[in-house]
């Protein structure tokens, strides 16, 4: 079933979930019919309860009563704000340090060795984390990066982080992290390269910092980057998107892969498409291009 249908015998004008505002079939549909539009993003019906439930916050705060009232304005001229808002809360932004943690042992071991010396002898290193939430991601290659270069600040190296939700790239550019969400952090590092907030938590240092650029991306907009990563990461991402849209989306990432880059995917997604006649596999859910003729 895909986001544009449902059960043929249920009342248009019936609730689908039970709560203190009216919910049809109707105002799902147009939900996700503009989630589609705008992220690219297909709601099952079966995602009726976690649409409800996010949205409805939005309703209380701005004082509307009905969820036929609530499409009406995100789909208004006056309402392109709100739709942010909807896009924001309905966007799924799960993360931690070191998630998938063999992807950042292949790239400790397998990639970073021959970035660092390329760049050590004048050359460029550009990495993208693609959804990159609220920061956990794009700081977990950062400190794979400094615990084999600490003064990779020193030299042109670049991680792009990006997210279709401003909301996390703010969290992410403020970089406080409470003490429980670090945990993950090998304490060599956290010490290093964080600063203590009392018992509370930790911020993000400069040299840290500093390796790490923040920008609200929608990657079923245009992509303002022209050159190519040596290192990207999206994972967890595609998996929202509907078979077509994902196919399009890896041949995009391949496009901009450098020759002797590195893909890493989230653990239950697969490269499809035309993509997947051009990249090699290289370990759990990380692929290269393959060679020329191979």
């Amino acid at each position: 079933m895909t986001y544009a249908q449902t059960t043929p015998s249920r009342r248009q004008d019936q609730d689908l979930v039970r709560g203190e505002f009216p919910f049809t079939a109707d105002d799902f549909r147009n939900v996700a019919a503009m989630l589609h539009a705008d992220a690219g993003i297909a709601l099952v019906e079966a995602k009726a309860n976690l649409v409800y439930s996010r949205l409805a916050k939005r309703l209380r705060k701005l004082g509307i009563g009905s969820f036929k009232a609530y499409c009406a304005l995100v789909a208004s001229p006056d309402g392109a704000e709100e739709r942010q808002n909807m896009l924001a809360a309905l966007t799924t932004n799960v993360t931690r340090f070191f998630r998938e943690e063999h992807h950042f042992a292949h790239l400790k071991t397998k990639v970073l060795p021959n970035l660092i010396a390329r760049v050590r002898q004048g050359g460029r290193a550009r990495i993208w984390s693609a959804g990159c939430s609220s920061g956990q991601e794009p700081y977990s290659i950062a400190l794979t990066l400094l615990s084999l270069m600490p003064d990779a600040g020193k030299f042109d190296i670049k991680i792009l982080a990006t997210d279709i939700d401003p909301n996390v790239i703010a969290e992410g550019r403020q970089g406080y992290y409470n003490a429980d969400i670090c945990t993950p952090i090998a304490n060599e590092l956290l010490t290093r390269w964080f600063h203590a907030n009392g018992r509370e938590g930790w911020t993000v240092g400069p040299e840290l910092r500093q390796l790490v650029t923040f920008r609200e991306l929608n990657l079923m907009g245009q992509w303002p980057m022209r050159g190519q990563f040596d290192v990207m990461f999206c994972r967890n991402v595609a998996i929202y998107f509907e078979e077509e849209t994902q196919s399009r989306i890896w041949a995009r990432f391949t496009a901009q892969l450098s020759p002797d880059g590195s893909l890493y995917i989230g653990h239950s997604e697969r490269v499809s498409g035309p993509a997947a006649d051009r990249l090699a596999t290289d370990g759990l859910t990380t692929y290269r291009l393959k060679e020329v003729g191979a």
